[in-house]
């Protein structure tokens, strides 16, 4: 297993849409990055969001969550409130190839700011779009730029594909589009 090049990511993202939409460099002037690097790829977070709000007063509870603890927010700007946390959703769509793997790591212009990004692994086989966790953890409003970079995309390669793959065993997050909330298959 081997990290992938930004001459292998441009490829099978050519190739076999792997990432669509696809931009070929890195933009990073005026902007917080995003684009293609050395060794991966930096995705962009969309215009929609999902912050989390104590006005419901609810439990949040993975097996059964409330959408009343989140309050939906459409705009160019999000801010995240104080020790506060918000969803959105990747500008690309992924298309993983059945012996790759990805991991997301938040980028530092945020992380330096104490903004917190958690990405859960991209499985080989899955496609959709990205559910993206924004954590601020500082006691102030936070900005989150829409259309620009929020973290980075590493992808791994295995010697051969794996036997049972997202697809395969039909994910219960596969084929998502906008952000998608917790759920558990009953």
């Amino acid at each position: 297993m081997g990290l992938k090049s930004d001459k292998w990511i441009r490829n099978m993202s050519q190739q076999h849409e792997m990432i669509v939409p696809f931009c070929e460099e890195q933009i990073g002037r005026g902007v917080v990055s995003y684009g293609l690097s050395s060794y991966g790829y930096d995705i962009r977070v969309g215009d929609e969001f999902k912050i989390f709000t104590n006005i419901g007063g609810t439990v949040v509870d993975p097996k059964n969550f409330d959408a009343k603890n989140v309050v939906d927010f459409k705009g160019e700007v999000c801010i995240v409130p104080p020790n506060s946390f918000a969803l959105a959703r990747t500008v690309e769509y992924f298309n993983m190839p059945k012996d790759v793997l990805a991991i997301c790591l938040g980028k530092s212009t945020y992380a330096r700011c104490g903004i917190i990004v958690n990405v859960t692994p991209f499985e080989p086989g899955f496609r959709g779009h990205i559910t993206i966790e924004i954590s601020n953890t500082t006691p102030l409003p936070a900005k989150i730029y829409a259309n620009e970079g929020i973290a980075q995309v590493l992808f791994l390669q295995g010697d051969e594909p794996c036997e049972v793959s997202y697809a395969d065993k039909g994910g219960k997050y596969q084929a998502q589009e906008g952000i998608t909330l917790p759920r558990i298959l009953k």
